[in-house]
């Protein structure tokens, strides 16, 4: 399948029949966006244990991600049309995550409790996590990967590009980062812009939105329940004492199957 989250585009791939099919290059070949389909991520649907679903990411280069919140809101949205199920549990690396029809065609999940110390983000070092030693002192959170937020005066005016690939590669990351710009519009109200380790700049990323609304409290900045415009539209983020909950549409594009 093909889908999208405010834009974030995956393929999913159905491997819930206990046959492995992927291999890297298989990964790389689908994501060229000329020669195969082309995605930000990929994710992999299999069963394991009592879970609706168990999720497998991988980006857009080949490497794995620990997590990605809108292709765990896709792919519950198609799951819950499947099953007639509003309710799901669902497993992926990090963990067990729950997800909900949010109404309105609306889906949420739990994207789990975020990661706040040093070891957890990872950092190669022991530093304050809110004002890590960067030009621009961003915050650290880990969502199940990394993630790097920078407070600007106006997200739009960052050189996404160049700042992105620049800091996704930051010494203090061992295993690189997401990076975000991110300023603040009104109460409780953000303007973010995202940079994805092994993908580039995308329109949307819900662990970064994840990521960026508990810095955002973190600073003073909001409250703990914020609405995050992106460059491929709103997601609301909600930090609760089970978890960060992220609500937002989703989108099925079209059913295919890849010749080997």
């Amino acid at each position: 399948m093909k889908m999208h989250g405010l834009g974030n585009d995956f393929v999913v791939i159905d491997e819930r029949d206990g046959v492995q099919r992927l291999t890297n290059d298989i990964v790389i070949a689908i994501a060229d966006r000329h020669r195969g389909v082309g995605f930000d991520q990929l994710a992999v649907m299999s069963k394991r244990g009592n879970a609706d679903v168990h999720l497998t990411f991988y980006n857009s280069d080949g490497s794995t991600a620990g997590a990605c919140g809108n292709a765990t809101r896709c792919i519950s949205r198609h799951i819950m049309a499947e099953s007639g199920k509003t309710d799901l549990t669902l497993t992926t690396n990090r963990g067990t995550l729950f997800a909900r029809d949010a109404g309105d065609g609306l889906t949420s999940v739990n994207m789990g409790h975020p990661q706040l110390t040093w070891k957890e983000v990872p950092l190669a070092q022991d530093v304050d996590l809110d004002t890590l030693p960067i030009d621009g002192a961003p915050l650290a959170t880990g969502m199940g990967n990394p993630h790097c937020t920078f407070f600007v005066d106006n997200a739009d005016a960052i050189d996404l590009e160049a700042r992105g690939a620049e800091m996704e590669h930051h010494p203090l990351y061992p295993e690189r980062t997401n990076v975000q710009f991110a300023h603040v519009i009104g109460p409780d109200h953000l303007r973010m812009r995202v940079w994805e380790r092994g993908v580039g700049v995308t329109l949307a990323s819900g662990s970064s939105s994840c990521a960026t609304a508990v810095a955002a409290h973190r600073k003073g900045l909001t409250g703990k329940s914020v609405r995050i415009d992106l460059d491929g539209g709103t997601i609301h983020i909600d930090w609760r004492e089970d978890g960060v909950w992220m609500t937002g549409p989703t989108a099925h594009v079209f059913d295919g199957i890849w010749h080997l």
